[in-house]
């Protein structure tokens, strides 16, 4: 038997563990920028619907309660402006990067087909295209790939790992060559609330797909936002032939939402003033890193929106994380996330204040 995990690169976390020891020994001890996890407290009225749950001894089902499809449809028409939006446009999922690495096995891909992702981008794009056999495509303009074969492709706006942000002229470009082709279109927008020198558009907005959703999903997640990523909360929305297809085989898989955390996922949904509490906190250290990333030398690219700065010194990007490592700063290497980011690194603002000044004091 052949190991299914010989067909994947190798984790890429791994190779930053020397750095990781090297920035832990500094005196004041590590400062980890190199991860966008959040550390800040998930917000009272979200731990306070969790516990309310919590006697939940049954099964919960894979398309979540009715509440819970009523508080995804209310969102996405509220924030996305999508419109005409019902409970079959909707699907909660177990946390985005499940829902990657799976969707091009659970959309019955394999050998011969071709799923197609940014040039840099979130490694688990590819992961997902390898693990069911298909062919990893990367791109810099999606209208320039040839369509034959291509039957998923990704984009990803806010990006991860640089914070560029698609235009809605470039979205509705894009969605109207995928519907001509026939290409099915994923749009990861999990940073779409962390717009800061621009303002993104889902692709769901009526101006990028016309008011219809063949041929194009969304996906969101409130790790960051709501600072939830231990909860794993996350849901897709759009075509509605598409999300019921994958909600049959989820069924099969058991692939559901716990409980507690569909009602938890309502009280979150629910509510705009944590979103905009945490906004403040993340613009304020995205402004203190920048700044003395920037009297460090450090050039910044792109970064208009999500939770990372996208910083060069223009040298070798693994040079960069052993410069940083030495002053205890932990980074995450450009090529990560592709070639094209190999003299780049990812610098997360996801560290406490305490944290993020340390890493100011010792740039300055």
């Amino acid at each position: 038997m052949s190991a299914v995990s010989s067909r994947l690169p190798v984790f890429p976390w791994d190779r930053l563990a020397p750095y990781k020891s090297t920035a832990q020994a500094h005196p004041d001890g590590i400062v980890d920028l190199s991860v966008g996890t959040p550390v800040d407290p998930v917000p009272e009225l979200i731990r306070r619907a969790l516990v309310e749950a919590a006697d939940s001894p049954g099964y919960p089902t894979v398309w979540g309660t009715e509440e819970l499809r009523d508080a995804l449809t209310g969102w996405v028409g509220r924030r996305l402006g999508a419109v005409g939006v019902t409970h079959a446009n909707v699907l909660p999922v177990v946390g985005s990067k499940e829902l990657v690495a799976w969707l091009p096995t659970q959309l019955g891909l394999g050998a011969g087909d071709k799923v197609a992702y940014p040039r840099l981008a979130y490694p688990t794009y590819e992961v997902g295209a390898r693990l069911c056999g298909a062919e990893p495509v990367a791109y810099d303009d999606p209208t320039e790939l040839d369509p034959a074969g291509l039957k998923l492709l990704w984009l990803n706006s806010p990006s991860n790992p640089t914070g560029k942000v698609l235009s809605k002229e470039e979205l509705t470009r894009i969605v109207a060559w995928a519907r001509e082709h026939g290409v099915l279109v994923f749009s990861d927008e999990c940073y779409l609330e962390l717009g800061w020198d621009a303002d993104p558009v889902s692709v769901l907005h009526p101006d990028v797909c016309g008011g219809h959703y063949d041929g194009v999903v969304a996906v969101h997640s409130l790790s960051k936002r709501s600072n939830l990523a231990g909860y794993r909360v996350a849901f897709i929305a759009g075509d509605a032939a598409v999300l019921g297809e994958l909600l049959l085989i989820r069924k099969h898989g058991g692939m559901m939402t716990a409980a507690p955390v569909q009602a938890a996922t309502v009280a979150a949904l629910g509510d705009d003033a944590h979103v905009s509490e945490q906004r403040v906190r993340y613009a304020d250290r995205r402004l203190a890193l920048r700044a003395a990333l920037e009297a460090h030398g450090f050039r910044i690219e792109h970064s208009e929106a999500s939770l990372y700065l996208w910083a060069t010194r223009d040298e070798p990007c693994w040079d960069t994380v052993a410069y940083l490592a030495e002053r205890g700063i932990l980074v995450a290497p450009g090529d990560f996330y592709g070639p094209a980011g190999e003299r780049f690194v990812r610098v997360a603002f996801t560290a406490t204040d305490e944290r993020v000044a340390a890493a100011v004091k010792r740039l300055s």
